[in-house]
């Protein structure tokens, strides 16, 4: 921690001096040191603790770089709450592991579950076809799939109809289901069963790619990874970086399928280097600007939301935002319209300032721990995959305000639904 503060006080100083490199640098170098801390304590290369520290603070050092002209100098308050959002995490998390333990076996163990795989067989079939169903509706009543409109750049974004897309695009918890019953299953069992959870497992990740889902699609992979790492006793870092590698061209091919040429994208990203590659230009863009979006907030706000913002997935899943508009009615404060990614703690602090910050980083400290020590212990296998969706957004805490999102609370209302069917059916099969 000593090391986070000393360089956090430096890349400061340096970036208020205009030195944004070596500002940058300094960052980027802190967030691979306090995830190899972690990882030399835990041996856990999904470590939540590590992860966060990883993406978090790394994505603010991307961010302290400046390279697009995009990019300002961030406010003392801004400054403030990057760094509460990560120091509350971690001293929450490491007071919590001084006094009840870190629950650390070696995660080397082979998980092992009580019961029968057939629940999760039928979680596979049943969520595929409930998906697949849904996105024919969608498409029948839409009257296009986005894959095959050409021409039309915002397609994408238009492609849902109210209530039904959460289910459509539920599809992104199937790989992580077949690779659960892959586990469970161990070698034994019918191979007809395992050949129609692999044809599901591909028609689960078919509509991502038939909805131009660049997203949906590398998380339904990302959350199959992390939960395959979860349950596995070796695993190389090296085997997840191959398949990032193996995703690049399924993302610029659904980039391109979005009718998004070059020239728009660059003229968007508004790079200070206007040869460097999309294929730079784009992931910092998606990564460093949420940081200066969330600058903006902070500087234009002119006052806060007490609760309400946050709660938006309440008023969504419940229908009141249809006959309360103004509970969701609140302007996002961006520094540009077409990049309107945020950061984890966008609302947060939209809701109650720093104060907002703090609370909420605290808590996502301890909610991690809890899960971290769990691990070890679990015997449910949905467990798993809940782990491995609180990775995903840990890892992507630069992306949006996950926890204040519709789709991610539907997803673990989803989740705790299965992990209930299983906890009720696997006796009995």
């Amino acid at each position: 921690m000593a090391v986070y503060l000393i360089c956090y006080l430096a890349s400061y100083i340096l970036a208020r001096f205009g030195h944004y490199l070596i500002s940058g640098v300094l960052l980027l170098a802190a967030a691979g040191w306090l995830y190899m801390e972690d990882y030399r304590k835990y041996k856990n290369l999904i470590h939540l603790r590590g992860l966060f520290s990883l993406f978090w603070v790394g994505g603010e050092g991307l961010a302290c770089l400046k390279l697009s002209n995009l990019q300002t100098d961030w406010s003392n308050m801004t400054w403030f709450c990057l760094f509460l959002a990560y120091i509350g995490f971690w001293l929450v998390f490491e007071i919590l592991v001084r006094v009840y333990g870190s629950g650390y076996d070696g995660y080397g163990r082979w998980r092992s579950f009580s019961g029968d795989s057939k629940p999760v067989f039928a979680m596979i079939c049943g969520l595929t076809v409930l998906s697949l169903g849904c996105f024919i509706a969608e498409a029948v009543i839409l009257g296009y799939v986005p894959l095959f409109l050409r021409g039309v750049p915002h397609a994408y974004s238009e492609f849902h109809l109210t209530g039904i897309h959460y289910f459509t695009v539920s599809c992104v918890l199937v790989p992580s289901l077949t690779v659960l019953y892959v586990h469970m299953r161990n070698g034994r069992g019918s191979e007809k069963l395992l050949i129609a959870a692999l044809v599901m497992t591909a028609i689960s990740l078919l509509i991502p790619i038939l909805c131009v889902s660049r997203f949906q699609l590398v998380f339904a992979v990302l959350l199959a990874a992390f939960t395959y790492i979860s349950l596995q006793k070796l695993f190389h870092p090296g085997w997840l970086a191959g398949l990032f590698v193996v995703m690049i061209p399924f993302y610029l091919i659904l980039t391109v399928a979005r009718s998004h040429n070059i020239e728009y994208l660059n003229g968007i990203f508004e790079m200070k280097k206007a040869s460097m590659p999309i294929f730079i230009s784009q992931p910092y863009i998606y990564i460093a600007n949420n940081y200066d979006n969330f600058n903006c907030m902070v500087e234009a706000l002119p006052g806060h939301s007490f609760g309400l913002k946050g709660l938006f997935p309440l008023w969504a899943l419940s229908g009141l935002k249809f006959f309360f508009p103004q509970l969701i009615n609140f302007p996002i404060y961006v520094d540009k319209t077409e990049l309107t990614t945020l950061t984890l703690f966008y609302d947060s602090y939209y809701d109650f300032g720093w104060i907002g910050v703090l609370l909420f980083s605290c808590i996502l400290g301890a909610i991690a721990y809890i899960l971290v020590v769990k691990l070890r212990e679990m015997r449910n296998p949905l467990g798993y995959l809940l782990y491995a969706q609180f990775a995903a957004y840990l890892m992507l805490s630069f992306f949006t305000t996950w926890f204040s999102n519709t789709t991610t609370w539907f997803y673990l209302i989803l989740t705790g639904i299965m992990a209930l069917f299983y906890h009720l059916r696997a006796s009995r099969w």
